[in-house]
């Protein structure tokens, strides 16, 4: 991973040279946080050690029960199904992918009916093993199967801790099961049992992934300057701490799309904290050039953009034409176009003063996601530690568990009761 810091130097909001290297000084304390926290296996801290303490080969035991499906199925919602959906949707295979992470009954309706439950693998993922949306899904996803005849006991892998309903499930059916590791956040958990299942199940190198994991883990330092997983995390704090209050992901790749959803989560939910933190927002390059750019290159001087690619990638050359204004395009390829838009804007938000951060892979390949997601923990680390808030708690998501839950009557909650308190100002149409 290679991270280029130059425009967000003398921006508005911006840095200087000189921020940075006191900034610095400040990284080095936080490293030594950062690698105490990993020698010590602390919670959260213990996401950073993955790539050295993951077992490939207990998924691919796992996994390995199944013959190739024709796709795979996974029910899980944030933490327990992004990190996967990130190296799924990356990633080719002819193993279909597809994530039930949300309970709208109408697209869990739709997706069970067109997918082929015979030859799908389920995989559902929950640590507590009690996450209303998940279990609630997994219900109506193991009532469709035994109507249509699919023994689900041989179709369905467990991913989750060492008690509750869903090893209670594996354990009184023998389903394969897979532990979530302990001292990880769900959404730290891609470089795990969580994340890697579903690549496995596709035929993907997740011992590649892992290596990319332990190429960043590798380049951890004490400084800024010698660590690009420390330089963005560094500068994305230092510039919203100066008002850059959005930080809008721009993959130059539509397989990284999903990677943009996976860090909206890390980066909200580890950093929105007692008042502070940065609104992440997503964007794909080329196209939201003729959307969202507008307002990052003209809108308030409250943002910052990330812009992500790959620097090999497949070529489709453009054919040539003798249509008139187009035939500057002959010769040239689709990559040469995209390449050509990412550095357009990137030109364009410099020389209007709005900071940007260059982040930049290898190619969109196994070792290079690994490399990647294992960068932005780290980045959001250390941000976190900058901060100094609570990087690994989630105390707002909790609470609307609760009061969800508790108008299920699923227990007591008086977070339930605040629903009941909800004011009115309702205009209704003819």
């Amino acid at each position: 991973m290679h991270v280029d810091l130059g425009n967000a130097l003398d921006t508005t909001p911006g840095l200087t040279a000189e921020t940075l290297e006191r900034l610095d000084d400040r990284v080095a304390d936080a490293h030594d946080r950062i690698a105490a926290g990993m020698a010590d296996d602390e919670f959260g801290y213990a996401a950073l050690t993955l790539p050295e303490t993951a077992d490939p080969d207990a998924i691919r035991e796992a996994t390995d029960r199944f013959d190739r499906p024709e796709a795979v199925l996974t029910v899980g919602i944030g933490g327990s199904a992004l990190g996967a959906a990130t190296l799924a949707n990356a990633l080719e295979s002819d193993v279909d992918a597809y994530f039930l992470d949300n309970v709208d009954p109408d697209a869990v309706r739709s997706l069970l009916d067109d997918l082929p439950l015979a030859e799908t693998v389920v995989n559902v993922v929950s640590k507590s093993g009690t996450t209303a949306e998940t279990l609630a899904n997994f219900l109506v996803v193991r009532e469709t199967m035994e109507r249509a005849g699919v023994d689900w006991t041989e179709r369905t892998l467990v991913t989750t801790g060492e008690a509750g309903n869903l090893r209670a499930l594996a354990d009184a059916h023998d389903l394969p099961a897979l532990d979530v590791p302990d001292g990880v956040p769900g959404r730290f958990s891609a470089l795990s049992t969580v994340g890697l299942a579903v690549p496995a199940l596709q035929g993907h190198d997740i011992e590649a992934v892992l290596a990319g994991g332990r190429d960043g883990m590798a380049d951890l330092s004490g400084s800024l300057f010698e660590t690009p997983a420390y330089a963005y995390g560094a500068a994305t704090y230092a510039l919203a701490e100066r008002g850059a209050l959005t930080n809008a992901v721009m993959p130059y790749a539509e397989s990284l799309e999903t990677f943009a959803e996976w860090f909206a989560q890390l980066w909200a939910e580890s950093l929105g904290k007692d008042g502070l933190g940065q609104t992440p927002a997503r964007a794909l390059g080329a196209t939201d050039q003729h959307s969202q750019l507008q307002l990052y290159r003209a809108g308030p001087p409250d943002k910052l953009v990330s812009l992500i690619r790959p620097t090999e990638r497949a070529e489709t050359a453009i054919p040539e034409t003798d249509l008139d204004g187009l035939a500057y395009l002959g010769g040239s390829s689709l990559g040469d176009l995209l390449d050509a838009e990412f550095e357009a804007t990137e030109a364009s938000l410099a020389a209007a003063d709005v900071p940007n951060l260059r982040v930049e892979i290898d190619r969109v390949d196994e070792r290079s996601l690994g490399e990647l997601l294992y960068g932005m923990e780290a980045a959001c680390v250390l941000y976190g530690e900058l901060a100094s808030v609570s990087t690994f708690t989630q105390p707002a998501v909790e609470w609307g568990k609760k009061a969800a839950r508790g108008l299920l009557g699923g227990g007591d909650f008086p977070e339930a009761d605040a629903v009941a308190d909800k004011r009115e100002l309702r205009i209704d149409g003819s």
